[in-house]
């Protein structure tokens, strides 16, 4: 394995994943790509996502991963109230939203569950996050992902998202009328109010 040709790719993308496609925009041949993954240089964490197999691994590099496959991708709902620590239940999926027209990703890997946003609202509490190695990704913010799970009680569960609305509102710095003002945009306002006059009563 050339030694040379893996410090190219770090030299590009540093221990981050990336897509072959990127790297071949890059100036990398895809020929050297597939050949320092069978010699064991590179990982494949998706279809089209590889990652330096040295790579110090990181919490949430699954995000990172999909990130990188899907650049308009956002982790939501379950995933969402996991992350937010608002959650004790551990997703077997990955929920991802995509804006609504937007391509349909097809995903082997990570496990992931695609959800179709709309798209004027795609943008609303959309947050840039990290991982712990610094791999980016896009999260919907707390507040964001409870409205959503109360709006969508067939996906999430009506009693997960009454006990992350619960948790939330026992947080330092918790904003009922953050909540109410997000869920005025995405719909769902009332069911919102309704539950937070009787968590907060």
């Amino acid at each position: 394995m050339p030694h040379a040709d893996l410090t190219s790719i770090k030299q590009h993308f540093g221990n981050r994943p990336f897509r072959v496609r990127e790297a071949v925009d890059a100036g990398i041949p895809r020929h050297l790509i597939y050949r320092l993954r069978d010699a064991g240089a590179l990982v494949m964490l998706s279809r089209g996502v590889m990652q330096s197999v040295d790579s110090d691994p990181a919490m949430n590099t699954e995000f990172a991963a999909l990130a990188a496959r899907v650049p308009d991708g956002t982790i939501c709902l379950s995933s969402g109230l996991s992350y937010w620590e608002l959650s004790d239940e551990l997703p077997a999926q990955i929920d991802l939203a995509v804006p609504r027209g937007a391509h349909w990703p097809k995903i082997d890997t990570p496990a992931t569950r695609l959800h179709r946003f709309a798209a004027e609202t795609f943008a609303l509490e959309r947050l840039a996050q990290r991982t712990d190695a610094g791999e980016p990704f896009w999260m919907y913010s707390a507040p964001r992902c409870i409205v959503d799970a109360m709006r969508l009680p067939h996906v999430v569960g009506r009693d997960v998202a009454l006990a992350a609305l619960s948790r939330y509102t026992r947080q330092a710095g918790a904003d009922p009328l953050r909540l109410t003002a997000i869920a005025r945009e995405l719909g769902g306002e009332r069911r919102v109010r309704e539950a937070l006059q009787v968590i907060l009563a």
